[in-house]
């Protein structure tokens, strides 16, 4: 077992929102963190000393979920109140809205090369969106009840999702098509994410299981039961052999999937708690929940020499290589309990100079938007104005459009002329205005169209169900 100074250790709280925390996220660089609320705000941290906090305000209900783009230029929310918004994570907050959703939206993810957003909702639907065009591209329909949340795979070949319906889908990004569907009869999950390698995905169960499958040959892997509470939220380490699990009953569990076990147990949280997340270096984790703060640890136990651990496994699995989670499989799934050698840690029963950060909070009200539909792209310029705009990502543009013009545009916000400097004539704008609301109609006229078709498809596999029955017991009976 890991000496004292190889645990995981609080390093700072953040404390600035005034209701439940209920997603966050790091920067790719690894200095700030983004974090979304029931108070219906994004805050926005910065882990340098004495530095200002930056609150975006413009989301009209909870924010669900938060995501940085992978070069860290955008910043996606999804919120109850339908939309789905990208900011740029600076003092200016500048933002695009996209709405098509018809219900809250659950979860925004980027793929990792950054051109596309998956976002999760209650209407039941998975939708995909360009960040090079600022537009719609499609929707996922299958499942038949709320979908919590959506994610790319690594290589963006595939998405998987999990909703209330009690089954976790994977969808192939080529066809559209769902190509396999893992059931479960007890509950539902509440997160699933693949694993950093793309061939396994975990899911946090909220009957209280954590749960990895391998994709590839569609078998469950490992079966946790550590939790007391309903899991609501996991992340693994950018090595892949660690996973953080957290939950409503408190806590914070570390699983070594290598060894198959549980290793830690991290108090520090007053009731549930909603989010936790890795960085990407895995150096850091952070979490949150209805305590309404942010707790910001270091790993730590990720330093440890694994030349040891390697040895162990190798004398127990044999391999010629050292292990890793893609090469066990467990001959029957097996649920772990909860081990008495397991460490507990809680930082409110130590002596440590902890820095509780209440820094100062700038409320960032923005005062532009691009609103997208379902229905529509963006009604702007094209060509070189449209490929330089604030929302794209720097490795999708135009030779003609580098990205020291991007940088000095989102920087130079406030030397762009204003709404009414612009040489547009009002006729104009009120007729494009007018073209938006006649959009916007529209793209809920399809919401509603596909809807009442989802329903449709779903009775009539009841009733195909029920004729089978029928058929059933007319043939046992003659």
């Amino acid at each position: 077992m890991a000496s004292a100074t190889e645990d995981p250790v609080l390093e700072r709280y953040f404390k600035g929102h005034k209701a439940a925390i209920t997603s966050l996220d790091f920067s790719p660089n690894g200095k700030q963190l983004a974090t979304a609320s029931w108070d219906t705000f994004l805050m926005l941290w910065n882990f340098k000393p004495h530095a200002r906090a930056y609150r975006y305000v413009g989301h009209k209900d909870v924010v669900t979920s938060v995501q940085f783009s992978p070069h860290g230029n955008l910043l996606a929310s999804a919120s109850r109140d339908r939309t789905v918004r990208l900011w740029i994570p600076d003092k200016r907050g500048k933002f695009s809205e996209f709405k098509a959703h018809t219900a809250p939206v659950r979860s925004v993810d980027f793929s990792a090369d950054g051109q596309f957003l998956a976002t999760a909702s209650e209407d039941k639907s998975i939708k995909v969106w360009s960040m090079y065009r600022q537009r719609f591209l499609y929707s996922l329909y299958r499942h038949t009840h709320w979908v919590r949340c959506a994610k790319f795979s690594p290589d963006g070949r595939l998405i998987v999702s999990c909703s209330e319906d009690k089954t976790i889908k994977i969808w192939d990004t080529t066809n559209k098509q769902c190509v396999n569907n893992f059931s479960d009869s007890v509950g539902f999950a509440n997160f699933v994410d693949f694993n950093p390698s793309g061939t396994c995905i975990a899911s946090a169960g909220s009957d209280q299981t954590v749960k990895v499958w391998d994709v590839r040959v569609n078998k469950l892997l490992q079966h946790y039961q550590v939790h007391s509470g309903g899991v609501n939220c996991i992340s693994f380490h950018p090595s892949g052999n660690y996973l953080i699990t957290a939950s409503s009953d408190g806590t914070l569990k570390i699983l070594d999937l290598l060894e198959g076990r549980l290793i830690y147990t991290l108090q520090g949280h007053t009731g549930p708690v909603f989010t936790v997340s890795f960085s990407k270096g895995g150096e850091l984790f952070a979490s949150g929940g209805a305590d309404t703060q942010v707790l910001l640890w270091r790993t730590n136990f990720d330093e440890l020499p694994y030349k040891g651990l390697n040895k162990r496994n190798l004398k127990r699995l044999h391999f010629d290589s050292p292990p890793h989670l893609l090469d066990i499989y467990p001959r029957t799934p097996h649920p772990h309990e909860e081990k008495v050698e397991t460490v507990e840690i809680n930082p409110k029963l130590e002596v440590i100079d902890l820095q509780i950060s209440t820094p100062p909070v700038v409320d960032i009200l923005s005062f532009d938007s691009t609103t997208t539909t379902e229905t529509s792209g963006r009604t702007l310029p094209d060509k070189g104005e449209e490929a330089c705009g604030y929302f794209l990502n720097p490795s999708l543009l135009s030779p003609e459009c580098s990205p020291t013009t991007t940088k000095k545009k989102t920087e130079d916000i406030s030397d762009l002329p204003c709404e009414s400097q612009r040489s547009i004539p009002l006729a104009v704008t009120d007729a494009l205005e007018h073209i938006m609301e006649q959009l916007n109609v529209l793209t809920q006229t399809v919401s509603i169209l596909e809807q009442r078709l989802t329903l449709t498809e779903d009775k009539l596999k009841d009733c195909l169900e029920n004729q089978q029955k029928l058929f059933s017991a007319v043939q046992q009976k003659s």
